[in-house]
């Protein structure tokens, strides 16, 4: 798949009045297929999952995202109105079942890019939140050689 769009991501964690924000920069690439749009990009030392690829992937209808992880620290998020899921997502140090549910999905994007914004919250179970979590990507194309 080639990788001709510049993918930003930042992401932000606020947990018990404080807040976290990490950002980066790489190249991936931007399909559209049925009825939903992909942003594929591989994992770098600097995020700790190198040797991973992450595929985030929102419907049409800004409904739901799935955060994808591929590789030896796999993961699978799933975020979407309406519903709580049960996701399991690897740490690095092990891996954990956590409750999803999402606050806001906003997609605009097209065959040029454009952007997804989505917050979610995170539990450990029944009455037990550990997180909101605020994402925000955008793709842009890159001008061809």
């Amino acid at each position: 798949m080639e990788e001709n769009y510049l993918i930003t991501i930042k992401g932000t964690m606020e947990q018990r009045g404080d807040t976290d924000t990490v950002e980066l920069m790489t190249r991936g690439s931007l399909v559209h297929k049925d009825g939903a749009y992909y942003i594929v990009y591989k994992e770098t030392e600097t995020t700790g999952y190198e040797g991973c690829t992450t595929t985030v992937k929102v419907a049409e209808d800004a409904r739901k995202v799935s955060m994808l992880r591929f590789g030896k620290q796999s993961s699978q998020l799933i975020i979407e109105k309406g519903t709580r899921h049960l996701c399991h997502y690897e740490t690095g140090y092990g891996s954990v079942s956590l409750g999803v549910a999402a606050d806001v999905i906003e997609q605009r994007l097209d065959e040029n890019g454009g952007s997804l914004k989505f917050s979610y919250t995170l539990d450990s179970g029944a009455e037990s939140f550990i997180s909101r979590n605020l994402v925000d990507i955008t793709v842009d194309k890159l001008p061809e050689a």
